[in-house]
């Protein structure tokens, strides 16, 4: 027989205050069930077969650019351009995102070909894919 968690805790990622049963325990921390999600959920960016895959299924649907795109993509990759690159700390900032869902959105960014990262004296930016 399992024992329930009845008492409260708090979720070592976001400070929420959590009901014992609504919470995931992970290597000795304790989650909320959208951090836990979030911290398991990191998209390859380096990842060859779904940018083939992307580009067949972008090529077949005539999407081009940034078509297809979720909004906050299309705003990502506007800063980007409108900037000449940027750091994925600002990028998290200015949009109000956590760095993993940063990561992911750059991952899908870079299977599209429309965003890719450039070593620069000072850190990693995110850049255009081509020269526009």
């Amino acid at each position: 027989m399992v024992e329930e968690k009845t008492s409260s805790v708090t979720c070592a990622a976001c400070g929420r205050e959590l009901a014992g049963e609504d919470s995931i325990e992970d290597g000795g921390k304790v989650f909320c069930e959208d951090c836990y999600i979030e911290g398991h959920h990191k998209i390859q960016a380096c990842n060859p077969w779904a940018v083939r895959s992307k580009k067949i299924f972008r090529e077949e649907a005539g999407l081009e650019g940034t078509e297809g795109l979720t909004e906050l993509q299309k705003a990502m990759y506007e800063f980007v351009v409108s900037r000449g690159g940027a750091k994925k700390d600002e990028i998290a900032e200015k949009f109000g995102i956590s760095p993993l869902e940063t990561e992911n959105q750059f991952a899908l960014l870079r299977h599209c070909e429309l965003l890719k990262g450039q070593k620069r004296a000072d850190g990693v930016y995110l850049v255009p894919f081509r020269d526009e």
